[in-house]
């Protein structure tokens, strides 16, 4: 399995519009077995995403998909900047394949 977690900070008082792109978008990604937006509860303007794919060859193959090229196109003029970002090896968990 692949895991990635990283925050986003969106350009001020646009956070709930970049939620609604991303919600939108992550519903057909073939290989991903969890994707997870959160809000920062300290930070108004960010959010944590939490990915578990099958491989990280699906990860890429994913950043092609038409859904998500559009949903990145409207995003990323809203998006200030990205931070902590960690790549993980899943090992199973709630709802998770054994790995």
């Amino acid at each position: 399995m692949h895991g990635l977690i990283g925050k986003m900070t969106m350009v001020a008082g646009k956070r709930d519009e970049v939620l609604a792109i991303l919600l939108g978008s992550t519903t057909k990604m073939p290989g991903c077995l969890s994707y997870i937006i959160a809000k920062d509860l300290k930070d108004e303007n960010a959010i944590w995403i939490t990915e578990v794919w099958d491989s990280a060859e699906s990860h890429k193959a994913s950043l092609s998909l038409p859904e998500v090229k559009e949903a990145i196109s409207k995003a990323r003029p809203l998006i200030a900047g990205f931070s902590d970002y960690v790549t993980t090896t899943p090992v199973g968990g709630h709802a998770l394949p054994k790995g």
